[in-house]
Order: C-alpha cells, then sequence, then structure tokens
C-alpha cells in the first residue's frame, strides 16, 4: 500500500510494515545464527526495497533480540545478566566474573566489542541503573516464529496487517508527524520517547503502545550505537516515529484538511529539499 503520509511529508525513505508471521517473505534478508549485526541496518534495507526477517536464533544482538519481541535475551549476553549491566555502564573491569570473562574474549582476539565489554559503554551511570533499564522494559514473546521488515508498498494489509508502521524521518518531518500525531486528538502527549535501543523503539515499545486504547507515536533512533550504524546508509539527519497500525491509519485520515497543505510546512519542505542539496 501507499501511504499518504509518506507523500505528503515528502518522505525520502518508504515507509516499513513490521509484521508477524509464520512464514518469512521470499529473498529476505537474515542474520546468520550467532552473528552480530544491528537490526537497524535490516530496517535501513526495507526502506529501500530489501525484506529481512528475524527468529529466536537470528536476531543480530541481544538487545535487537529484545526489541523485536524475542524475550529476554540480554540472558545470553556473555557472562550473563549482570555482565550487560556492567556493559551498557561502568564496564566488567569493575568486578572479578567480568574480569574473567573478558580475559576469556581477549585471548580470542580483541576488538571494538571487547573494548566496550571491558570498559563499559557509559549510556547509563551505574550497573544498578541498567537492571532498573531491563526491569522497565515492555519485554515479550511475539506468538509467530518471525518478525518480519517488509516496504510498505509491498503489503497488503487485507492479507495481514502490519503490528507497526515506522517512518525515517528529517527533523522537519519528525516534527511534522507529532504535530499530525496530535492533530485530531485531545491532549498533549500523544508521543513517546523512550530511553531505549534503537530497534526496542519501532519493536517493543510500539507493540505496547498497539494494546492502548489510543496509541502514542514512539520517536526512536535516539540509540547513538544505532545512529553511528546506519549513518554511513541513511545519514545524519534521520530519527524515527513508529506508529502501532491504528495510529497509522488514524493518521492517513487525518492528512487531508492539516498543516500539510498549508503554507507553513511548504516552506519548511522546501527549506527542507534545498538542505538535502547542499548536504549531497
Amino acid at each position: 500500500m501507499e501511504s499518504k503520509v509518506a507523500h505528503a511529508l515528502v518522505m525520502a525513505h518508504e515507509p516499513v510494515a513490521v509484521l508477524w508471521a509464520d512464514d518469512k517473505p521470499e529473498g529476505a534478508s537474515v542474520f546468520r545464527p550467532g552473528k552480530w549485526g544491528c537490526v537497524m541496518w535490516m530496517l535501513a534495507g526495507a526502506s529501500r526495497g530489501k525484506p529481512a526477517a528475524f527468529d529466536r536464533e537470528s536476531y543480530g544482538c541481544w538487545g535487537g533480540g529484545v526489541g523485536l519481541g524475542f524475550g529476554n535475551q540480554y540472558t545470553a549476553f556473555p557472562g550473563g545478566e549482570t555482565c550487560f549491566h556492567y556493559f551498557l555502564s561502568i564496564g566488567n573491569r569493575h568486578w572479578d566474573q567480568g574480569r574473567a570473562v573478558t580475559s576469556q574474549m581477549e585471548a580470542s582476539g580483541g576488538g571494538a566489542f571487547v573494548e566496550d565489554f571491558r570498559d563499559g559503554e557509559a549510556y547509563l551511570k551505574d550497573p544498578g541503573l541498567v537492571e532498573r533499564f531491563i526491569q522497565d522494559l515492555p519485554i515479550l514473546d511475539v506468538p509467530t516464529r518471525y518478525v518480519v521488515f517488509q516496504p510498505l508498498k509491498s503489503v497488503d494489509p487485507k492479507e495481514a496487517a502490519p503490528q507497526v508502521v515506522v517512518f525515517w524521518a528529517d527533523p522537519h518531518q519528525l516534527a511534522a508527524l507529532v504535530v499530525l500525531t496530535n492533530y485530531g486528538r485531545p491532549g498533549n502527549e500523544n508521543v513517546i520517547v523512550p530511553f531505549a535501543a534503537g530497534c526496542q523503539s519501532i519493536g517493543i515499545y510500539a507493540y505496547q503502545e498497539a494494546t492502548r486504547e489510543k496509541p502514542r507515536g514512539v520517536i526512536g533512533q535516539v540509540d547513538l550505537s544505532a545512529r553511528l550504524n546506519v549513518a554511513k546508509t541513511m545519514g545524519d539527519h534521520v530519527f524515527t516515529f513508529a506508529a502501532p497500525w491504528r495510529l497509522f491509519l488514524e493518521l492517513e485520515e487525518n492528512v487531508s484538511g492539516s498543516f500539510v497543505e498549508r503554507p507553513v510546512w511548504k516552506q519548511l519542505k522546501e527549506r527542507s529539499a534545498v538542505a538535502k542539496k547542499e548536504r549531497s
């Protein structure tokens, strides 16, 4: 299906449908089981026409397994979940088990991951906050074998409605999506920005919103590691906006008659076009 929102906001990237499925699309990109990879690479690929599929053996990284909806995959992190608490904060060099696991990794070869494992990513101040971060995540197990990313234009919602539709948005487009989400609703907090991995913002947080009477939009790609991972393909000026399916349909219905037909948006759209030319 074609998106009225993407057309009105002149999206450079095709929206991506996130589906739960028991079969994967023909020709879908997949991670090899046990091989590290960033889920956001696959989201970028789907926006360029390449579908992707994930299951409980091939989800790229531990946070990706959590984000896609395959339960608490942090328990499979090297050294266990507690080592992840140290990894995301002050580093595993600060405790005995962490040092032992670090030594094993270093004996097998170094690298950026081993350095981060040892010294920490410093995304949270201490391991206790990471433990609380995991407790607060809306972790779930999806009821299907696969989570699939499909370009929205290749999806027939009469056959299988997406769980979520994800837009890649530049700053002006992101602002417009926030305005459009609030356009037909009371209240001022119809969009959320959770502290989460990039994949968690488009997955489990959006899944959770889908259970609400009025699902909210979820702004993502505030994950610094995910931003770096897709910078070469998507550039430095994009965020994600995840719309649970019912919200997506609401946005589509509200395009006509909204601010997108008025002068302010038209001027911002022109400025975005000029800025893109200057960056290219």
